[in-house]
């Protein structure tokens, strides 16, 4: 709070903004630069590969906030887009939708399933941040903790459901928690997530194996080399549902620069072990978020 009151008598007395021109700038964009966190490949704020507690867009208590985004992950025998967005109401609710595409490529043909084959599928979700505040409750040991849930649903039921899986549709919850330390320039994030997905839902929910939700853990730490920069790191354990192939952790080394407080730009190196049975998945991640 001392923090937006000195920021708003600096404005005011600069640029000859009146105070509630300034409350309203402030509303609308009163978060540090990165504290939004990215879109992850299922469209929520966070990392990458995991959800964070924070809420999209550059709003405060008072505003609305909202960003768009497009993603490319490019590993040894596959690829995957995806594209979305998403809306943040008072800092406290997100709503997101993405849309993805996982093509198989000359893989395709090996599985039997013709070159180029897609899996696409259909990301809905939403977000409540239930206490704390990551940036701006420095004075206190508590994170920023935040519900949630994804439902997605894979066009390929048909397939899907060869492959194994039970379903080509399901529903991921989770609960984060986030804390950005600034006077150690550190981001970090602990979730947990109940979920039934193979390969995030891609390759459909749940199997004969194993019908039932497990707990899956997401984390991720960065370092805040400048204002502009973060560096740092993700794992996130995934279900091993399908008989026919085993899953893998996934993990990455990434790094987000602000282009702008409306444009930021991640490259990361992903690892996302054996898909599909096709070993050592690793390769390019590349994602572009635009918003306010």
């Amino acid at each position: 709070m001392r923090f937006l009151l000195s920021a708003s008598i600096v404005a005011t007395l600069a640029f000859g903004l009146t105070p509630s021109a300034v409350a309203g700038d402030l509303a609308f964009s009163g978060k540090l630069l990165l504290t939004q966190g990215v879109s992850t490949i299922e469209g929520s704020a966070g990392g990458g590969l995991a959800t964070w507690a924070v809420i999209t867009g550059y709003e405060t208590q008072d505003g609305i906030g909202a960003n768009a985004h497009a993603t490319y992950v490019d590993v040894s025998d596959y690829t995957l887009q995806d594209y979305g967005a998403s809306i943040g109401f008072w800092d406290r609710v997100e709503l997101s939708y993405t849309r993805e595409a996982f093509d198989t490529g000359g893989t395709g043909a090996k599985l039997g399933l013709g070159r180029n084959f897609t899996f696409d599928q259909d990301v809905v979700g939403a977000k409540v941040r239930i206490f704390g505040d990551a940036v701006y409750a420095q004075d206190s040991w508590l994170p920023q903790v935040a519900v949630g849930l994804q439902y997605k649903s894979n066009d390929k039921d048909a397939i899907v459901h060869a492959l194994g899986a039970t379903s080509s549709s399901g529903t991921d919850f989770y609960i984060a928690a986030t804390k950005i330390l600034l006077d150690d320039s550190l981001v970090l994030d602990a979730t947990l997530r109940a979920t039934k997905a193979n390969q995030t839902g891609l390759l459909g929910f749940g199997s004969e194996k194993h019908d039932g939700y497990s707990p899956q853990f997401e984390g991720s730490i960065g370092y805040l080399l400048t204002r502009r920069l973060v560096l740092g790191g993700e794992f996130r354990s995934k279900p091993d549902n399908l008989a026919f192939a085993r899953e893998d952790s996934w993990w990455d080394l990434f790094g987000a620069y602000a282009v702008s407080k409306n444009l930021s730009l991640t490259l990361a190196y992903a690892d996302l072990g054996d898909i599909a049975t096709f070993k050592n998945q690793h390769g390019l991640y590349l994602s572009l978020q635009a918003g306010f």
